[in-house]
Protein backbone atom coordinates (compact mmCIF):
# COMPACT_ATOMS: atom_id res chain seq x y z
CA UNK A 1 0.00 0.00 0.00
CA UNK A 2 1.42 3.66 -0.56
CA UNK A 3 1.09 6.52 1.86
CA UNK A 4 -0.98 9.14 0.41
CA UNK A 5 -2.29 11.57 3.46
CA UNK A 6 0.44 11.64 6.24
CA UNK A 7 -0.79 14.07 9.34
CA UNK A 8 -0.88 13.90 13.38
CA UNK A 9 -4.04 12.02 13.69
CA UNK A 10 -4.70 10.69 10.51
CA UNK A 11 -3.04 8.27 7.94
CA UNK A 12 -4.14 7.43 4.47
CA UNK A 13 -3.00 4.39 2.47
CA UNK A 14 -3.94 3.52 -1.26
CA UNK A 15 -4.11 -0.05 -2.38
CA UNK A 16 -5.21 -0.81 -6.34
CA UNK A 17 -8.52 -0.75 -4.92
CA UNK A 18 -10.01 1.12 -1.84
CA UNK A 19 -7.91 2.46 0.72
CA UNK A 20 -7.54 2.64 4.37
CA UNK A 21 -7.24 5.24 6.64
CA UNK A 22 -5.28 5.20 10.24
CA UNK A 23 -7.03 7.44 12.63
CA UNK A 24 -6.22 8.72 15.99
CA UNK A 25 -9.20 8.11 18.03
CA UNK A 26 -9.46 6.33 21.66
CA UNK A 27 -13.24 4.64 22.23
CA UNK A 28 -14.77 4.73 26.27
CA UNK A 29 -13.36 1.56 28.19
CA UNK A 30 -10.58 1.04 25.67
CA UNK A 31 -6.92 0.89 26.13
CA UNK A 32 -5.02 3.71 24.65
CA UNK A 33 -3.09 1.33 22.34
CA UNK A 34 -6.67 -0.30 21.18
CA UNK A 35 -7.35 -0.74 17.30
CA UNK A 36 -11.05 -1.09 15.65
CA UNK A 37 -12.05 -1.52 12.19
CA UNK A 38 -15.02 0.57 10.79
CA UNK A 39 -16.55 -0.17 7.53
CA UNK A 40 -17.17 2.91 5.91
CA UNK A 41 -16.79 4.55 1.84
CA UNK A 42 -16.08 7.95 0.03
CA UNK A 43 -18.27 9.88 -2.43
CA UNK A 44 -17.75 12.37 -4.29
CA UNK A 45 -20.46 14.89 -3.31
CA UNK A 46 -22.33 13.40 -0.43
CA UNK A 47 -25.83 15.44 -0.85
CA UNK A 48 -26.18 13.98 -3.98
CA UNK A 49 -24.99 10.43 -3.05
CA UNK A 50 -27.89 10.71 -0.60
CA UNK A 51 -30.10 11.84 -3.01
CA UNK A 52 -30.13 8.81 -5.05
CA UNK A 53 -29.30 6.20 -2.21
CA UNK A 54 -32.56 7.76 -0.67
CA UNK A 55 -34.45 7.23 -4.23
CA UNK A 56 -33.41 3.69 -4.63
CA UNK A 57 -34.99 2.89 -0.88
CA UNK A 58 -32.41 3.36 1.53
CA UNK A 59 -32.13 5.54 4.34
CA UNK A 60 -29.32 8.03 4.18
CA UNK A 61 -28.92 11.36 5.42
CA UNK A 62 -26.15 14.29 5.04
CA UNK A 63 -24.25 14.84 8.60
CA UNK A 64 -21.04 17.28 9.31
CA UNK A 65 -21.91 20.44 7.44
CA UNK A 66 -22.49 18.44 3.97
CA UNK A 67 -18.87 17.13 4.57
CA UNK A 68 -20.40 13.20 4.86
CA UNK A 69 -23.34 11.31 4.98
CA UNK A 70 -24.65 8.47 7.30
CA UNK A 71 -26.21 5.14 5.73
CA UNK A 72 -28.89 3.53 7.91
CA UNK A 73 -28.93 -0.15 6.76
CA UNK A 74 -31.93 -2.21 7.57
CA UNK A 75 -31.08 -4.38 9.84
CA UNK A 76 -29.90 -1.27 12.40
CA UNK A 77 -26.41 -0.84 11.28
CA UNK A 78 -24.94 2.68 10.13
CA UNK A 79 -21.93 3.71 8.48
CA UNK A 80 -20.22 6.70 7.18
CA UNK A 81 -19.97 8.56 3.63
CA UNK A 82 -17.04 10.66 3.78
CA UNK A 83 -16.58 13.25 0.65
CA UNK A 84 -13.30 11.48 -0.87
CA UNK A 85 -10.26 14.16 0.39
CA UNK A 86 -8.47 13.55 -3.27
CA UNK A 87 -8.82 11.68 -6.07
CA UNK A 88 -8.72 8.63 -7.88
CA UNK A 89 -5.97 6.25 -5.71
CA UNK A 90 -2.21 6.13 -6.33
CA UNK A 91 -0.80 4.75 -9.56
CA UNK A 92 1.93 3.15 -7.47
CA UNK A 93 -0.47 1.19 -5.29
CA UNK A 94 -0.17 -2.95 -6.18
CA UNK A 95 -2.63 -3.17 -8.94
CA UNK A 96 -3.05 -6.96 -7.47
CA UNK A 97 -4.30 -5.44 -3.59
CA UNK A 98 -7.66 -4.81 -3.18
CA UNK A 99 -9.38 -3.45 0.07
CA UNK A 100 -12.67 -5.59 1.04
CA UNK A 101 -15.24 -3.88 3.61
CA UNK A 102 -16.93 -6.03 6.17
CA UNK A 103 -20.62 -5.47 6.56
CA UNK A 104 -21.64 -8.38 9.44
CA UNK A 105 -25.50 -8.26 9.21
CA UNK A 106 -28.43 -9.95 10.65
CA UNK A 107 -30.07 -9.37 7.45
CA UNK A 108 -28.36 -10.57 4.47
CA UNK A 109 -30.77 -10.13 1.94
CA UNK A 110 -31.31 -6.59 3.06
CA UNK A 111 -27.93 -5.66 3.55
CA UNK A 112 -27.07 -7.06 0.03
CA UNK A 113 -29.82 -4.73 -1.51
CA UNK A 114 -28.97 -1.50 0.61
CA UNK A 115 -25.40 -2.24 -0.42
CA UNK A 116 -26.89 -2.01 -3.98
CA UNK A 117 -28.39 0.82 -3.19
CA UNK A 118 -25.67 3.01 -2.39
CA UNK A 119 -24.22 2.12 -5.96
CA UNK A 120 -22.01 -0.77 -5.51
CA UNK A 121 -22.23 -3.21 -8.15
CA UNK A 122 -22.32 -7.37 -8.29
CA UNK A 123 -18.74 -8.48 -7.60
CA UNK A 124 -18.58 -10.74 -10.63
CA UNK A 125 -16.23 -14.10 -9.91
CA UNK A 126 -15.69 -15.63 -12.99
CA UNK A 127 -14.58 -19.26 -11.05
CA UNK A 128 -16.74 -19.16 -8.33
CA UNK A 129 -20.12 -20.40 -9.64
CA UNK A 130 -21.90 -17.69 -8.55
CA UNK A 131 -25.81 -17.44 -7.59
CA UNK A 132 -28.25 -14.23 -7.66
CA UNK A 133 -29.78 -13.60 -4.50
CA UNK A 134 -32.45 -11.97 -6.00
CA UNK A 135 -31.64 -8.58 -4.26
CA UNK A 136 -28.69 -7.92 -7.34
CA UNK A 137 -25.89 -9.14 -4.98
CA UNK A 138 -23.85 -12.10 -5.93
CA UNK A 139 -23.43 -15.07 -3.68
CA UNK A 140 -19.59 -15.87 -3.11
CA UNK A 141 -18.49 -19.46 -2.88
CA UNK A 142 -18.61 -18.64 0.74
CA UNK A 143 -21.96 -19.42 2.42
CA UNK A 144 -23.93 -16.65 3.70
CA UNK A 145 -22.35 -13.82 2.15
CA UNK A 146 -22.79 -11.32 -0.89
CA UNK A 147 -19.92 -8.98 -2.31
CA UNK A 148 -19.77 -6.02 -4.43
CA UNK A 149 -17.70 -4.18 -6.59
CA UNK A 150 -17.44 0.10 -5.44
CA UNK A 151 -16.33 2.38 -8.23
CA UNK A 152 -12.87 2.19 -7.66
CA UNK A 153 -12.02 -1.34 -7.59
CA UNK A 154 -12.52 -2.11 -3.92
CA UNK A 155 -15.06 -4.75 -2.94
CA UNK A 156 -17.92 -4.29 0.03
CA UNK A 157 -19.11 -7.88 1.67
CA UNK A 158 -22.57 -8.19 3.23
CA UNK A 159 -21.45 -11.64 5.63
CA UNK A 160 -24.17 -12.83 7.65
CA UNK A 161 -22.70 -12.66 11.36
CA UNK A 162 -22.77 -10.08 14.35
CA UNK A 163 -20.31 -8.38 16.83
CA UNK A 164 -20.58 -8.62 20.82
CA UNK A 165 -23.17 -5.63 21.83
CA UNK A 166 -21.41 -2.86 23.63
CA UNK A 167 -21.81 -2.91 27.46
CA UNK A 168 -24.87 -2.02 28.64
CA UNK A 169 -26.63 -3.13 25.57
CA UNK A 170 -29.48 -5.21 25.45
CA UNK A 171 -28.83 -7.64 22.80
CA UNK A 172 -25.91 -9.61 22.60
CA UNK A 173 -24.93 -9.30 19.43
CA UNK A 174 -25.08 -6.79 16.64
CA UNK A 175 -24.57 -5.78 13.33
CA UNK A 176 -21.41 -4.32 12.54
CA UNK A 177 -17.77 -4.38 10.84
CA UNK A 178 -16.31 -7.52 10.76
CA UNK A 179 -12.00 -7.64 10.34
CA UNK A 180 -9.41 -5.87 7.89
CA UNK A 181 -9.27 -7.88 4.64
CA UNK A 182 -8.02 -7.51 1.49
CA UNK A 183 -7.72 -9.47 -1.78
CA UNK A 184 -4.80 -10.18 -3.82
CA UNK A 185 -4.50 -11.02 -7.20
CA UNK A 186 -0.44 -11.46 -7.42
CA UNK A 187 -0.27 -14.92 -6.13
CA UNK A 188 0.03 -16.04 -2.54
CA UNK A 189 3.06 -17.59 -2.07
CA UNK A 190 5.37 -14.38 -3.37
CA UNK A 191 3.09 -12.13 -0.65
CA UNK A 192 3.97 -14.90 2.10
CA UNK A 193 7.68 -14.56 0.94
CA UNK A 194 7.85 -11.08 1.37
CA UNK A 195 5.92 -10.62 4.71
CA UNK A 196 8.47 -13.28 6.37
CA UNK A 197 11.38 -10.93 4.98
CA UNK A 198 9.42 -8.21 6.45
CA UNK A 199 9.64 -9.97 9.78
CA UNK A 200 5.93 -10.40 9.83
CA UNK A 201 4.58 -13.82 10.63
CA UNK A 202 1.53 -14.87 8.45
CA UNK A 203 -0.75 -17.99 8.52
CA UNK A 204 -1.44 -19.72 5.29
CA UNK A 205 -4.96 -21.47 5.76
CA UNK A 206 -8.24 -22.21 3.09
CA UNK A 207 -11.13 -20.25 3.94
CA UNK A 208 -14.64 -20.45 2.05
CA UNK A 209 -15.95 -23.39 2.58
CA UNK A 210 -16.70 -25.89 -0.39
CA UNK A 211 -15.58 -23.44 -3.01
CA UNK A 212 -12.39 -23.03 -0.55
CA UNK A 213 -10.11 -20.22 -1.41
CA UNK A 214 -6.20 -20.14 -0.08
CA UNK A 215 -5.56 -17.11 2.55
CA UNK A 216 -2.95 -14.98 4.46
CA UNK A 217 -3.84 -14.72 8.33
CA UNK A 218 -1.92 -12.12 10.18
CA UNK A 219 -2.04 -10.03 13.16
CA UNK A 220 -1.63 -6.32 12.86
CA UNK A 221 -0.74 -3.66 15.86
CA UNK A 222 -3.13 -3.75 18.97
CA UNK A 223 -3.87 -7.66 18.12
CA UNK A 224 -6.54 -6.68 14.93
CA UNK A 225 -6.50 -9.62 12.17
CA UNK A 226 -5.55 -8.62 8.89
CA UNK A 227 -7.00 -11.33 6.27
CA UNK A 228 -5.73 -11.68 2.97
CA UNK A 229 -7.74 -13.66 0.69
CA UNK A 230 -6.68 -15.18 -2.82
CA UNK A 231 -8.75 -13.65 -5.15
CA UNK A 232 -10.39 -14.77 -8.42
CA UNK A 233 -11.55 -13.69 -11.89
CA UNK A 234 -10.47 -10.74 -14.17
CA UNK A 235 -8.82 -7.90 -12.76
CA UNK A 236 -11.00 -5.09 -12.87
CA UNK A 237 -10.62 -2.18 -15.71
CA UNK A 238 -8.57 1.04 -14.32
CA UNK A 239 -11.64 2.74 -15.61
CA UNK A 240 -13.55 2.21 -11.98
CA UNK A 241 -10.53 3.60 -10.05
CA UNK A 242 -12.47 5.89 -8.20
CA UNK A 243 -11.87 6.38 -4.66
CA UNK A 244 -14.71 4.48 -2.98
CA UNK A 245 -14.19 2.61 -0.34
CA UNK A 246 -12.42 2.09 2.77
CA UNK A 247 -12.18 0.81 6.06
CA UNK A 248 -10.86 3.17 8.93
CA UNK A 249 -8.90 1.55 11.49
CA UNK A 250 -8.46 3.49 15.09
Amino acid sequence: MIRTVDEPDLREFDAGGGRIALRRRQLPGQAEDALNVVFGVEVGDPAEFVRRTVADGTKAVVVDGGRAADVAGRDGFIFRADKAAHGAVCADADPDLTVVGVWLTTDLQHASQDLKNIGARPHADASAGEADTGAGAVESPMPQEAYFTAKNGGVLAARAGTISGAEGETEADVPGTGGLEFEYRGGLDPLHERLAAAGIEARALYVGGPARRRALELRGPGGVKVMVREASGPRLPDAWKLPFPRDIVG
